[in-house]
């Protein structure tokens, strides 16, 4: 671009500007003459002239422009102009509509920022929920307040003015001056009445002014706001709308409501529906006061959620400090962690890598054992089952089942009523009824129906609460368990084992069940007998195949001796009343450590610490039979053992019972009371009231040769002994002389000395 003077004598100066645009041609006069080169090209030097020449003569004015055709090229957009780094481009609509982009993404950017930095309290969605109870607090106003209050002054004046009236009516007319006086009074009392109520009146239709207004102002703008917008634009619209009235909303709570402000904004638990963390669970044990406010546990296995809903998790408390510590705070830790006591199951780690201070902890969604049981295993037991191995007890509150051994065993069940004692002794009965290779002893202490099912299945059932009846029994078991042991030295053996029960009869499992043992024990005339054989029982018939269990409300020291209490080595504590009745089960010390049964809520039938196998007890539900099931499985028992062959025969007689012992000496005094009885019998049919109650001895003696026992009269007195007046000579039916013979309580008197037996 050149500036120079249109002419060399004009008084003006005028500029004129001459630009060069790249691919133009340059100008011509009106005669032919030679064209320059575009500017820019590269030009020869012979050619300089004829570019300056043509320059002049357009400066002076002496060439008039003619049209040139330009040629239509394509801009290069990333040529630039004179402003430095903008390319021609961002001129286009493309480049504005780029740079608009720009600016609006920007711009949206920023309020997003905005809207981060804003002061809110737990969220937007919190803020306008705030927002809007302020907005309707505003609208319902405190004018309520004032209308109840005089809802109230109307209803007590309503109320005086009805008994003024009544007054005033049944005021005899001859009392003038109190009839006078109540009728004013009652007057009185209706225009105050009718003014309490018109005032009432005014304010239900003050405050419903004043809501009405307040509400139009408060929730019209928004309505407006959704419905216009819905109107104009649609959806598009009516979005717009709500989100305006969102932020109109979240700007009016902004500020957080005092009664919010409490320990959940700070503290919450797992009951709160939070999930179980590292953090959450060091706090709980602070809180419990189990470790210190700068200690923390250590993670073995982190939380997780197993598929019952149940989180679990290992932990090694901080040294020094044990598992029992964490285990008898038990309480505070469910009371930290927002659950019930029950809920929270806590035992040490078994096997490798268990350590002093390490628990798993396990806390269940709800209350454990709540829900309806599931059916019991049996019930889908076609087979019969094995006594000599182990027990289905039930489901732990994981879930998993529970089994026990209950050879050379004996247990405890106990609890307060209605725990679920009958349905927990069902599983082991039942157990032992399905093997028909099992004998069944049970004695009912209570005399109700819960063993009745059974009745089929005992070899001996008490089931009277007879005290002196059981102690019979407990008689019957003492000497079948010396007729063991003696069977056992023949035989060379130490104890009863599967294999020496499937080979001998006399050897087969034995299950002694006593239920309500208290009854028993606390009788004044049998209960220290009682205890004394139960102790003997106990203590040496687990090697003999003598299974014994007891089930009692509760066992303290004056139902259940504690020389007795402790040999019972299997514990099964249902709920309780009490820590102490709790340890009178399990043992003293189990609630201190942590295992009370007093934390077993009501609604947890048949749900029991059941300390048979480990160190620590195990909280279990018995599996759940109902009385038809149970009637059902007992008929299953009896098919099994009807096919074994091992149903009871019934009551034996004395002499059944003696031969039983399989020695010569009992089967001889067997033949003699047989003997004894044919001939009352004979006797009895002549005259009822006619017995026999002596023989003579030639008699016994021909009726053993019979028999196949070879004895002499000799040996027979020496079995048999007379005391001094019982030898006397007495005359026989026909016999012409008086015979020597045997009174039948000499040989009763035998029977019961040599052998414990009795008629």
């Amino acid at each position: 671009m050149t500036e120079m003077p249109t002419g060399p004598s004009h008084k003006s100066t005028d500029l004129a500007t001459v630009t060069y645009v790249h691919g133009a041609g340059p100008a011509t006069k009106t005669s032919p003459g030679p064209a320059a080169p575009a500017l820019g090209g590269t030009t020869e030097t012979t050619d300089r002239a004829a570019v300056v020449e043509s320059a002049r003569r357009v400066l002076e004015g002496t060439v008039t422009p003619a049209p040139a055709e330009v040629e239509k090229v394509d801009i290069d957009l990333d040529a630039f102009d004179d402003r430095p780094l903008i390319p021609a481009w961002a001129k286009t609509p493309e480049g504005w509509a780029m740079y608009s982009g720009v600016v609006y993404r920007s711009r949206l950017r920023a309020y997003r920022r905005w809207v981060r930095r804003q002061r809110t309290d737990r969220g937007h969605a919190a803020q306008f929920k705030r927002g809007a109870r302020r907005v309707q607090d505003w609208v319902t106003g405190f004018e309520g307040i004032q209308t109840q209050a005089l809802a109230h002054q109307a209803h007590v004046a309503a109320k005086e003015a009805r008994a003024a009236a009544r007054a005033a009516r049944y005021t005899p007319s001859l009392m003038k001056n109190k009839k006078q006086t109540a009728l004013r009074e009652a007057d009185r009392t209706q225009t105050v009445a009718m003014q309490a109520v018109n005032a009432h009146k005014q304010a239900k239709n003050y405050r419903r002014k004043l809501r009405a207004l307040r509400a139009g102002a408060a929730y019209g703008p928004p309505l407006t706001a959704i419905s216009t917008g819905y109107m104009g634009a649609g959806a598009l619209g009516a979005t717009a709308g709500a989100l305006a009235t969102f932020a109109g909303g979240a700007f009016a709570g902004r500020e957080a409501i005092t009664e919010e402000t409490d320990w959940s904004a700070d503290w919450r638990s797992l009951g709160d529906g939070d999930p179980m963390s590292a953090p959450m669970l060091d706090e709980v044990f602070r809180r419990a006061k189990v470790i210190g406010a700068d200690e923390t546990l250590h993670m073995v296995q982190m939380p997780m959620l197993d598929a019952r809903g149940a989180w679990s998790a290992v932990i090694d408390l901080p040294p020094g400090i044990p598992a029992k510590k964490a285990m008898r705070a038990i309480s505070e830790i469910a009371s930290a962690l927002g659950v019930e006591d029950a809920q929270v199951n806590m035992v040490k780690t078994k096997g490798k890598g268990a350590r002093s201070g390490r628990l798993e902890i396990y806390v269940a969604k709800e209350l454990p054992f709540t829900e309806n049981a599931e059916p019991g295993p049996l019930l889908a037991l076609e087979a019969a089952t094995n006594f000599w191995g182990r027990i289905a007890i039930g489901p732990d509150v994981r879930g998993l089942a529970i089994s026990i051994s209950v050879v050379e065993r004996s247990g405890l069940v106990g609890g307060e009523p209605g725990a679920g004692k009958s349905a927990s002794g069902n599983v082991i009965l039942l157990a032992a009824a399905l093997d028909p290779r099992v004998i069944l002893w049970l004695a009912d202490g209570k005399a109700g129906g819960d063993l009745e099912p059974f009745r089929e299945l005992c070899e001996y059932f008490e089931g009277d609460a007879d005290p002196e009846a059981f102690y019979e029994m407990l008689k019957a078991a003492v000497a079948d368990m010396r007729a063991r042991y003696a069977l056992l030295k023949k035989l060379g053996k130490r104890k009863v084992t599967e294999e020496l029960a499937n080979k001998y009869p006399q050897l087969r499992q034995k299950l002694l069940w006593v239920d309500e043992l208290m009854f028993y024990t606390t009788d004044d005339d049998f209960g220290k007998k009682i205890t004394k054989l139960l102790r003997n029982l106990v203590s040496r018939g687990r090697a003999a195949g003598i299974v014994t269990f007891c089930a009692t409300q509760k066992p303290g020291s004056d139902v259940v001796d504690t020389s007795l209490r402790d040999l019972l080595s299997i514990r099964w504590a249902l709920r309780c009343t009490t820590p102490e009745a709790s340890d009178t089960i399990l043992g003293k010390g189990a609630a201190a450590a942590g295992y009370s049964a007093k934390t077993i809520e009501p609604e947890m039938r048949g749900a029991g610490l059941l300390w048979a196998e480990g160190s620590n007890p195990v909280l279990v539900r018995a599996d759940y039979y109902t009385d038809d099931q149970v009637e059902l499985l007992c008929k299953r028992a009896y098919d099994l053992r009807e096919a074994a062959g091992t149903l009871p025969e019934g009551p034996k007689t004395l002499a059944d019972q003696l031969r039983d012992k399989g020695e010569a000496d009992a089967d001889v005094l067997a033949v003699l009371v047989d003997v004894f009885n044919a001939y009352d019998q004979e006797a009895k049919e002549v005259d009822a009231t006619g017995e026999v109650d002596w023989l003579p001895g030639t008699i016994l003696v021909d009726a053993l040769k019979a028999a196949g026992l070879d004895i002499t009269p000799e040996k027979l007195a020496r079995l048999v002994v007379r005391e001094a007046d019982e030898k006397g000579k007495r005359v026989w039916e026909d016999s012409p002389s008086a015979l020597n013979g045997y009174p039948l309580k000499a040989v009763l008197r035998a029977v019961q000395s040599k052998y414990g037996l009795t008629a």
